[in-house]
């Protein structure tokens, strides 16, 4: 397929241009808004967003976002390195045309005079698969359950590793929900979710995660959406009402 990709990166100035940006989330939407917001307070940090586009296609076919290490918002020690947030390629059509390895050269570009570049893959949803930076160059170094720590260095420097320093759950008592804007899937769940709470009569403690700091010492490696009860990690990513209630009943009731 003789493709024409187009890389776009997006910002404060040209956010409204780039809609794609905001995770298939609707402008017209709330919970849109909320992830602007998030993204403004990180561009100043210098997190920087990519999208690829095809010509004669409207819509951004792929998407990275990429942040320094210390300012991620992943469980993970990086510091001296780039660490990469988000990575999708979208539509069938395109699939195994390249496009994720042009959004992976791009992050390695900026990483230019940093240690390498690390990103968090997993088995599970709601975060890439390792395989495409394992044919990319990058090597295992971590894994934890179904989630996996990969690097690529550029230089010889101590690895990045996960940072446990936030996973003893057995201070949470109750049902405990820790989330963050960083996913606006999630800060849509968390509206979502409260009449059902209501009707249930379930009072769960609401814990925002608002810094980067915060969300290195997150629960669970995704970090900016944990659901907990009495010690126990019962949901690590977005889910919907009825997977919700689902738990509820099987883990509570």
């Amino acid at each position: 397929m003789n493709l024409l990709p187009r890389i776009a990166e997006v910002t404060e100035e040209n956010l409204a241009d780039h809609p794609g940006a905001i995770c298939f989330i609707n402008p017209k939407n709330e919970y849109y808004d909320l992830k602007v917001g998030w993204l403004k307070d990180q561009f100043k940090l210098g997190m920087r967003i990519k999208l690829i586009y095809i010509d004669g296609e409207k819509s951004p076919k792929g998407f990275i976002e990429y942040v320094p290490g210390e300012f991620c918002w992943r469980p993970v020690k990086a510091e001296g390195y780039l660490f990469i947030h988000c990575l999708w390629t979208h539509d069938k059509k395109y699939r195994n045309s390249g496009l994720g390895k042009k959004l992976i050269d791009e992050a390695e570009n900026d990483a230019s005079g940093m240690n390498g570049v690390a990103v968090l893959t997993s088995d599970g949803s709601f975060m890439v698969n390792s395989k495409i930076f394992l044919k990319n160059g990058y090597k295992l170094t971590e894994t934890s359950g179904k989630d996996q720590l990969l690097v690529k260095q550029f230089r010889s420097a101590p690895l990045p590793v996960f940072n446990k320093s936030g996973q003893d759950l057995s201070n949470y008592k109750g049902l405990t929900i820790i989330y963050s804007r960083q996913c606006p899937w999630v800060a849509r769940f968390i509206e979502e979710v409260k009449p059902v709470l209501e009707s249930e009569n379930l009072k769960p403690d609401f814990i925002e995660i608002k810094t980067h700091t915060d969300a290195q010492r997150a629960p669970s490696l995704y970090g900016v959406f944990n659901l907990i009860y009495d010690g126990k990690l019962l949901a690590d990513r977005y889910i919907s009402t009825t997977r919700f209630l689902n738990i509820i009943n099987k883990e509570i009731k």
